[in-house]
């Protein structure tokens, strides 16, 4: 569901349950085993180390001698990893809690409850304990977009009003228990469409590819939220800052819970590199894209063999 900023009285989150098993199984359903090639094999996980992604204290914007230092940290994060952890980000440790726990008992419901509360109507009151971390979260994702523009070289209002009428989607995902997590994955590998992705989870399980190629499972740092880059930030900042890719793996004794909030421009709004960051040395490298083409992409293209930024890159 896609929300737009410029009209608050239309928001509503997508609650997205990313079910694949249950833990009363002791064997892997057929059905979930994917195709060697794509599976977290044992070999894959004695090789899969876990990373401290680089981990930005956010108070210190507040301070003037400190500042400069962030903007530095928040620039060789994106460039070098794609991803990076924020502390001291203002989010109350109630509004974190207060959403997983919703999440939680959400997924706990039976089915039956679970369709009782769906519905298509946009206009329909957003949860309230999920409501107070969507707009708090959509309230962080602004002040990082201004750290990470000024990274850039750039105002930290650049496209301010493009920003504030996009949209943000929040994806609340329950991967449970697998009894063979080696046969099967939570998600497949892929980037976020978007801008930034800002994600919230009570167990690890999140692992993003590094400049090799090899998977490094993220760590949950208590009360640290992790920010990935989206294609969009890799269009317009003319590749400067790439897309990461993702996954999410599953764990034999322990359910997980993760909240994604996704953050892109409006949906029709065509996303091209900034002219500031496009010269002789730095040519033009990516064609302009929309949220809008991407789902037209999804909808006709299976995202394990191919990403959308692809299809965007003038020189490969």
């Amino acid at each position: 569901m896609f929300v737009n900023r410029a009209k608050r009285e239309e928001r509503r989150f997508f609650h997205k349950c990313n079910v694949t098993l249950t833990n009363t199984i002791s064997s892997l359903p057929e059905r979930y085993v994917l195709p060697l090639p794509q599976r977290p094999t044992l070999d894959q996980k004695r090789h899969c180390s876990t990373t401290v992604l680089p981990v930005i204290d956010l108070s210190f914007l507040e301070n003037p001698s400190l500042r400069s230092q962030v903007i530095e940290q928040v620039h060789v994060a994106c460039k070098e990893v794609g991803a990076f952890q924020v502390i001291n980000h203002g989010i109350s440790i109630s509004f974190t809690n207060n959403a997983l726990d919703a999440a939680a008992d959400f997924f706990d419901l039976p089915n039956e409850m679970k369709m009782r509360l769906a519905s298509n109507d946009i206009r329909e009151p957003v949860r309230e304990k999920m409501g107070n971390y969507a707009m708090a979260i959509h309230g962080l994702h602004e002040k990082i977009m201004e750290v990470v523009f000024e990274s850039l070289g750039l105002r930290p209002d650049y496209i301010q009003k493009d920003i504030e009428q996009g949209s943000q989607v929040m994806a609340v995902n329950c991967y449970p228990a697998c009894p063979e997590p080696e046969l099967a994955l939570g998600l497949p590998p892929h980037s976020d469409y978007g801008l930034l992705t800002i994600i919230l989870q009570d167990q690890q399980g999140l692992e993003i590819a590094d400049k090799n190629e090899k998977w490094q499972s993220v760590s949950v740092i208590k009360e640290a939220l992790v920010v990935q880059v989206g294609d969009q930030m890799e269009v317009l900042t003319n590749g400067r800052y790439k897309s990461v890719v993702h996954r999410a793996i599953l764990n034999l004794d322990k359910k997980r819970i993760s909240i994604a909030s996704l953050h892109s421009l409006a949906i029709d709004k065509k996303v091209t590199p900034a002219p500031e960051l496009v010269d002789e040395e730095d040519v033009l490298s990516y064609k302009e894209g929309s949220f809008g083409d991407f789902l037209h992409f999804l909808s006709e293209n299976d995202i394990v063999k191919g990403r959308y930024i692809e299809t965007l890159r003038i020189h490969k």
